[in-house]
């Protein structure tokens, strides 16, 4: 099921950009909004993908979920570095 195209998006672009997102459309046999539409949905999961989704093989995923289980660890090196004055 689609869903209603109910928001606009008025971009200006250069000549020459213009001419290239044209001539990538047609080339995809794609109406010029579906081209731009389908290109920046690509870009944009890709971009937030790798800030919002995190992907392991079983294997390795079983092993990330046993050390997020595990009690933490008192680490020496770190209680004395947030012991220290901040720098000014």
């Amino acid at each position: 099921m689609t869903q209603t195209k109910t928001h606009r998006v008025h971009l200006r672009v250069a000549a020459d950009d213009d001419e290239l997102l044209r001539s990538a459309a047609a080339s995809a046999q794609q109406t010029l909004s579906e081209f731009l539409i389908e290109s920046g949905r690509e870009r944009a999961e890709r971009l937030l993908g790798d800030r919002t989704r995190f992907v392991l093989p079983d294997a390795e995923w079983d092993r990330f979920a046993g050390a997020l289980d595990r009690p933490a660890r008192k680490n020496q090196a770190l209680v004395e570095l947030f012991r220290r004055a901040r720098p000014e």
